[in-house]
């Protein structure tokens, strides 16, 4: 079986560990850092790439849809894509709110997980056996990958070049398996962490 492969008994003791990891960096400063920043950062990325934030045109109010409770899950153009339900300007920014930002706080969140657990490894590598093999190294470059599928509208934008529309609703497709991705990351990093290492 290969070095990566997890045997079925295995999956208990991979996920113990990957929790252990993921509470011992974020009971790190700079670990809890990596999250706040990375997921914060993603979400309003995120938001931009849907054009559900965007430069405003100045003044300050806040606006509701009738029945928004009811309207909140309505689709829009394609699958994982929702309708805004309130706008919300503020100054020289336009926020509308729809059940994509739940999506984007949800992916946003894995993202900033799997950041900070790749940060432990680089900072104690005796606590995930890279001292012994290299295998968190490269476990880790997923973690830094694997969401780009979710932002690839972003990955045009800063590269100057136009998405057409059939693009961007391949990446609305590439969602959910980005967001395997990033567990699987979490999981392939996590399973390295030992909670007491020896020495």
């Amino acid at each position: 079986m290969p070095e990566h492969a997890l045997p079925p008994s295995a999956v208990p003791g991979a996920l113990s560990r990957t929790r252990a990891g993921l509470g011992a960096a974020l009971g790190r400063r700079d670990g809890l850092a990596v999250l706040v920043v990375t997921s914060v950062g993603y979400l309003l990325a995120y938001l931009y790439a849907l054009g559900h934030l965007a430069p405003g045109l100045g003044g300050w109010d806040v606006f509701v849809v009738a029945d928004p409770l009811s309207k909140f899950f309505e689709p829009a153009l394609g699958p994982l894509s929702y309708r805004p339900v309130a706008r919300v300007r503020l100054g020289p920014l336009t926020y509308l709110f729809s059940f994509n930002t739940v999506i984007g706080l949800g992916v946003a969140v894995l993202v900033g997980l799997n950041m900070a657990l790749t940060t432990l490894v680089w900072r104690q590598p005796a606590s995930c056996g890279i001292g012994e093999r290299s295998t968190p190294l490269v476990a880790s470059v997923p973690a830094l990958l694997s969401g780009s599928a979710c932002c690839g509208p972003v990955v045009f934008l800063a590269f100057g070049i136009q998405a057409s529309s059939t693009m961007l609703t391949l990446f609305e497709f590439l969602l959910p398996l980005s967001v395997l991705l990033l567990l699987g990351s979490l999981v392939l990093v996590g399973r390295q962490f030992e909670p007491n290492p020896a020495g």
